[in-house]
Order: C-alpha cells, then structure tokens, then sequence
C-alpha cells in the first residue's frame, strides 16, 4: 500500500478497489465473472402490492375485487352528478342492482344501461356487469305496529 492509498477516505479506497475489479473483470472474461440473473424464491421479500396480487390470482378472487372497485369508483365512473342520485346495492352472479332516489332518476339510468354496462366494461374489464337492474325509491309504509285489519286502510282512516 503507497502512502496516497493512506491519505484516501474509507469511500475514496472503496472507488478505487471497485474501478481496479471491474479493470480485470473486463480484461479477463470468465464465467465467474459473468452477470447471473438471480432467481426468485418464495422467501425473497416481496412489496406488499405484489404479495396481495399473488393472493387474489391465487384464490381466483378477481371477480370479486372488480366489483369492490365498481363500488369503490362509483362516483369515478358515471360521474359526480349521477352518484349523486344513484347508488349501487349489489352486483352478483352479473347482476348490477342499483338504488336511484327518484323515478325520473330511474327511468333515466334504465335508459342509459346499455353505455352504463360500456363504461364499466372499459374502466374494470368485460364480463363484471352482464345486466343492470334500477330500483326506484322506496315508498314509505303505512303499516304501524305488531297487528292490522285485512283491507283497511291503516293509520290513514282517521284523517277525516
């Protein structure tokens, strides 16, 4: 070792170590010497991205994060307006069931199902939404209480 080795930094000696084995590496060609890919195992760490990927192709869960991510995205997909007026209850077995707060809302989205279902095939993937059904609002019950009289008319009959 020369005294200028001496008077180099940890890092500057590292430099220059690695500059003179690359030197002969280049010069002398040898298999040793030769990049090997290295092969994955199932103990290499992973990021959690590609382990949950494994999992859901694994147990063939594919289905149904595709309908996770239509209900996740749902504002994304049709817009702000319309989920704003019209939620989704469920999808199974194909069957997208949607909830919309009015008739006139859902007689529109039953117009428009045909570019709802090609929205969604483009966004998540072909195949999620086979059919899509629209439920109106709710109508409010009339019925109060554990008893009631076939063919009356409820709590409606005392007003007047």
């Amino acid at each position: 070792m020369s005294d200028d080795e001496g008077q180099k930094s940890g890092a500057d000696l590292a430099r220059s170590l690695l500059a003179a084995a690359r030197k002969t590496a280049k010069a002398n060609p040898s298999k040793k010497n030769r990049k090997v890919k290295p092969t994955r195992t199932s103990r290499d760490p992973t990021t959690f991205a590609d382990a949950l990927t494994g999992l859901v192709a694994e147990r063939a869960w594919s289905g149904d994060v595709n309908v996770g991510a239509l209900f996740g995205t749902w504002p994304e997909l049709v817009g702000s307006e319309l989920a704003s007026h019209v939620a989704p209850l469920s999808c199974h077995e194909g069957e997208l069931v949607l909830r919309a707060d009015s008739t006139a809302w859902a007689t529109q989205v039953r117009l428009l199902a045909e570019e709802l279902k090609a929205r969604i095939d483009s966004q998540l993937g072909t195949g999620i939404v086979k059919t899509i059904t629209v439920n109106g609002p709710v109508a409010p019950s009339w019925k109060k209480g554990p008893r009631s009289v076939r063919g009356g008319r409820g709590p409606r009959d005392t007003y007047g």
